[in-house]
């Protein structure tokens, strides 16, 4: 088996759009290996890679229609977090990560559109 073949998901597992990621992913052929995102959360480092090889802005890794977004006010003091703080912040909060989080170790997509899972793991090499 390759290794372009394997990819890793973050999610949550009570979440209806992982499932369907998971399964959308496991249709394309891919093995995936499931993360749970609350008890083995990415660390600072692990989430600036992931960040990096998203090609995506830190803040589009945010779950803002989350309960913990609201419930720490964040709306408002984002803006004034530093990188390191924020990513310190989303590694102390797994639900604060917008899930699910797909990564093959270089190509990386946050959240589940059929759009752009066909797009990006469309065609696995």
């Amino acid at each position: 088996m390759s290794h372009s073949h394997s990819l890793t998901i973050i999610l949550y597992p009570k979440c209806s759009t992982c499932r369907s990621a998971l399964k959308s992913l496991q249709s394309k052929g891919y093995d995936v290996t499931i993360r749970d995102i609350n008890e083995n959360t990415p660390t600072p480092v692990e989430l600036k890679q992931l960040v990096a090889n998203s090609g995506l802005e830190l803040k589009k890794f945010f779950n803002t229609s989350g309960e913990v977004y609201r419930e720490l006010g964040l709306k408002d003091k984002l803006a004034e977090m530093s990188e390191e703080e924020k990513l310190e912040l989303l590694s102390q909060h797994g639900m604060l990560i917008k899930r699910p989080i797909v990564t093959d170790g270089k190509q990386v997509t946050v959240g589940y559109k059929e759009a752009d899972y066909e797009q990006a793991w469309g065609n696995k090499a």
